[in-house]
């Protein structure tokens, strides 16, 4: 079994212009096949892009290239689309289930409070401007979690149900429902922490990281330090972490 780090999504910063980034997607061995956790920006943004799309394109640098696209990257390797049987999603924002349609047949894996929050309509926080209700059009089959069952190091977790071991780690903030999830690999645990933090950022203040991600970052960098044996990304890594891990196992 392998855990795949895949770019699903270049966006880079205008200011400052060395802040590069891709979308980290995590395509994972599974007793139960192929599990893709986020998706990045999918096929349909690329034909028809949403407003946040749009909205994207204007405010960072992207190279707007289809085949980034989980589908595309998924193919590249391989695989055939139809083998993700399912998909784990940290949160619902547009740059993260944009693809979901690609997948029609997968199972959608989230916490229940962020499909609450997406299905709502109501807009309760800035960051759910990001919500894109025709994304779940095709209307996938959702397994919802919100009953705490185990730990996971010191963080309260939610055991998935997929071997290798996984487990939704909550990190609210970023959005209602935003969770982590953390995967035992043969080399150790690989913990994606998803938008909850930047961890490897130094040069965006730390005052709007926490306005937009949430309040975990200062934690996340301590669990870093504690536990380096941990390898940690985010959602929004730079593009030698892609490089230096094409295959976490």
């Amino acid at each position: 079994m392998s855990v795949r780090l895949l770019n699903c999504f270049t966006c880079n910063a205008r200011w400052p212009s060395s802040l590069k980034t891709g979308m980290a997607c995590l395509l994972i061995e599974t007793d139960q096949g192929l599990v893709l956790v986020d998706t990045g920006l999918g096929l349909g943004d690329y034909t028809n892009p949403s407003l946040m799309t749009w909205l994207f394109r204007i405010i960072t640098i992207m190279p707007f290239d289809p085949n980034e696209a989980a589908f595309n990257r998924i193919t590249q390797l391989g695989y055939k689309p139809e083998e993700v049987g399912h998909i784990i999603l940290t949160h619902m924002h547009f740059d993260h289930c944009s693809g979901l349609p690609d997948f029609p047949l997968a199972k959608v894996h989230v916490h229940r409070r962020e499909y609450d929050a997406f299905t709502e309509g109501r807009i309760r926080q800035f960051t759910e401007f990001a919500y894109i209700p025709r994304y779940i059009a095709h209307k996938p089959e959702f397994v919802l979690y919100d009953r705490i069952d185990s730990r996971w190091y010191d963080f309260d977790a939610i055991r998935l149900p997929f071997e290798p071991e996984m487990h939704f780690i909550p990190l609210h903030g970023h959005s209602r429902g935003h969770c982590g999830v953390a995967i035992k690999t043969s080399t150790g645990w690989f913990f994606h922490a998803g938008d909850a933090g930047a961890v490897y950022n130094n040069e965006t203040p730390k005052w709007l990281i926490k306005l937009v991600l949430g309040p975990h970052d200062a934690a996340l960098r301590v669990f870093m330090k504690a536990r380096p044996e941990v390898l940690v990304s985010n959602s929004h890594m730079f593009p030698e972490f892609f490089q230096q891990y094409p295959i976490i196992a």
